[in-house]
């Protein structure tokens, strides 16, 4: 990835952090245990980009954000992403996971099936695992078999992850969740 700028914001769940570069967005970073923990991860994610005034389609992007995490649902596919410097395989699974409507879930065995990789579940885990792009990319929405809630690699994990299914009233997902 190329240096990208990037800026934190508040959102319901916390103060998360987007970079972008040109017209696209290029990370997402959810809430760490501090602000200054998710600016350090961030500015990793950036590759020495700087913090700057986000340009007006950030700004859109920062807003349909903070309105979906507040409960106004929305798919936020109309985010513009770059993704051209990620792995194929992690790509084709991005693909899938994006296209998958908020409050919904597929299972990791389920997307590796949809990228015709069956039985790659775990390849499918792995490549969420590194997912820069979080909620954009709704890596969240993906289960363990039996709808188990499996891993998740942001900060608090499995909590962060039932938070954000809770918000999307995803079945099963829909008791409150205190923050």
């Amino acid at each position: 990835m190329t240096a990208s700028d990037y800026t934190l914001f508040d959102t319901p769940i916390g103060e998360c952090g987007i970079g972008w570069t040109g017209s696209r967005v290029v990370a997402l970073q959810l809430p760490e245990v501090t602000a200054a923990a998710t600016r350090e991860r961030l500015a990793s994610l950036t590759k020495g980009g700087l913090d700057k005034e986000p340009p007006q389609f950030v700004q859109e992007v920062i807003a349909g954000i903070r309105r979906h995490l507040a409960g106004e649902l929305d798919d936020l596919r109309w985010a513009p992403l770059d993704t051209t410097a990620l792995p194929p395989f992690d790509r084709k699974v991005y693909t899938v996971t994006r296209a998958i409507d908020p409050g919904n879930t597929l299972t990791y065995g389920e997307v590796a099936e949809l990228v015709d990789s069956r039985g790659a579940a775990q390849a499918v885990g792995q490549a969420l695992g590194r997912n820069p792009i979080p909620i954009l990319i709704p890596c969240h929405r993906v289960l363990a078999a039996g709808n188990r809630i499996g891993g998740f690699s942001a900060y608090g994990a499995v909590r962060t992850k039932r938070t954000l299914l809770t918000i999307e009233h995803a079945p099963g997902f829909d008791d409150p969740v205190l923050f």
